[in-house]
């Protein structure tokens, strides 16, 4: 089956792609770039690395632009869906979402109009499992924006490595956060994958931070050799 990826840029996303290309054939990766940082629907700290990360994957890049207005970004992923369906074919769509009703249903209802199948390889996994997964298997994830409570600035731009992901259990232990960010505690940016051919390095970046709200923003990103 032909299937596109819903990529924002972030560990879920791209984590979906890589476990739908062991199934079926990823043939290019859509993206929504919302122009609203407080977004219902997508994802929005670095989101033009999604261009980078289309380029590392081999693959090509459906991106629409939205206002991120409530009700319209609905219209703007079916534009960018049907898109995808008339230029490459797709069958299906893959997302990222882990425990998102609120997403997950609203997707599942654009593909059953353009009768597209709806791939979520990550819904309801064990979240402890997937995350402990995550560089074994060759991903390398920064974390690009913060949200909530116990997240200071020292969180902007730090790998998830070992030792983090060992702090956030221990986060969400006494501070009952979700360990994949998916209550929107955190999110990230993918730098490497294992279907990447070559890596994201990052030139130049700015922190912006206030009581426990903060983005990492990528100012300069290019791809270089593994």
């Amino acid at each position: 089956m032909r299937l596109g990826v819903l990529c924002s840029g972030g560990k879920d996303s791209l984590y979906a792609c890589w476990k739908a290309m062991q199934k079926e054939e990823v043939v290019c990766l859509i993206t929504v770039r919302s122009i609203n940082p407080w977004s219902y629907m997508f994802h929005t700290p670095n989101i033009h690395l999604a261009g980078l990360q289309a380029i590392a994957s081999g693959l090509p890049l459906v991106e629409v632009e939205s206002r991120g207005e409530k009700e319209e970004e609905l219209a703007d992923l079916t534009r960018a869906l049907r898109i995808a369906r008339d230029e490459h074919e797709i069958e299906g769509v893959v997302t990222g979402a882990v425990l998102s009703v609120y997403q997950a249903g609203r997707i599942q209802v654009i593909c059953n109009e353009l009768d597209l199948w709806c791939f979520n390889p990550l819904w309801h996994t064990n979240q402890d499992t997937y995350m402990d997964a995550l560089v074994p298997s060759g991903f390398q994830v920064i974390i690009s924006g913060v949200f909530s409570e116990p997240f200071d600035e020292r969180w902007l731009g730090r790998e998830i490595d070992v030792a983090a992901i060992r702090e956030l259990k221990q986060a969400r232990e006494r501070w009952k956060i979700t360990l994949t960010g998916e209550g929107g505690e955190y999110e990230t940016s993918v730098l490497d994958a294992p279907f990447f051919n070559k890596k994201i390095v990052i030139n130049k970046a700015e922190k912006h931070y206030g009581n426990f709200h903060g983005v990492f923003s990528i100012i300069d990103a290019a791809l270089v050799d593994k």
